[in-house]
C-alpha cells in the first residue's frame, strides 16, 4: 500500500512539474516564423485580387506583380529596394478598368525591359531609368517610398526592415493593398 502512495506521489509530482512547464511555455511568445516567397503568393482581395511571381533581383531588390479580376481585370508589376522602401510600380496589362481606355498587355514587353537594366551595373538600374524605359509601354507608373514591407521583402531580406511597418502575412491575405487605378 505505501508502494502505491509513493508512485500516485511522484507521479502527482511529476504531473505538476510538466503542468506547469505547459502553463510557462504558453506564455513565452513563439519565434516569428520565416516566411517564404510561396507565402507571398496569395489572395489579398476575397475572390478577385492578389499578388504573385516574387522575384529576388539581387542585392536587395525584389519584384512582384498584383493582380485585379473584377468588373475588369489589371497586372501591376512592383520592383523595390527592401532596405530603402524605394519602389517603382506600373500598370503592365489592363482590360475593362476604366472607361475610355484601351486594353493592353505589355507584361512580356515589362519584365525585357526590367531584364535588361537588371543584366547590367545596379549603379546604371535606377528605378527612374527603368520608369523612363517603361514610359513607352506601361501605363500609371508611379515612383513612391513605401513605409511598409513588402511580403517578398519580408521573406527574402528581413533584415532591411529599417523602421518600415512588418509585414503581417495575416493581415494582409484579407485585404487588397493595390485597387484599382481609375
Amino acid at each position: 500500500m505505501n508502494r502505491s502512495r509513493d508512485r500516485i506521489k511522484t507521479y502527482s509530482s511529476r504531473l505538476r512539474r510538466v503542468s506547469v512547464q505547459a502553463a510557462l511555455t504558453c506564455l513565452l511568445p513563439l519565434p516569428l516564423q520565416a516566411l517564404t516567397l510561396a507565402q507571398c503568393d496569395r489572395i489579398t482581395h476575397v475572390s478577385h485580387g492578389g499578388e504573385s511571381d516574387q522575384t529576388d533581383l539581387g542585392e536587395g531588390r525584389v519584384m512582384y506583380m498584383t493582380w485585379w479580376s473584377q468588373e475588369g481585370t489589371s497586372k501591376d508589376i512592383t520592383l523595390m529596394d527592401c532596405a530603402s522602401g524605394a519602389a517603382l510600380r506600373f500598370r503592365a496589362a489592363e482590360t475593362n478598368m476604366t472607361r475610355g481606355r484601351t486594353s493592353f498587355d505589355k507584361v512580356d514587353a515589362a519584365l525585357e525591359v526590367i531584364a535588361l537594366h537588371e543584366s547590367g551595373a545596379r549603379a546604371f538600374a535606377t528605378f527612374d531609368r527603368i520608369a523612363a524605359d517603361l514610359a513607352r509601354i506601361a501605363r500609371d507608373i508611379e515612383l513612391y517610398t513605401s513605409e511598409e514591407e513588402s511580403c517578398a521583402c519580408a521573406a527574402l531580406y528581413p533584415d532591411a526592415l529599417n523602421g518600415k511597418r512588418p509585414f503581417d502575412l495575416e493581415a494582409n491575405t484579407a485585404k487588397n493593398l493595390f485597387a484599382p487605378r481609375n
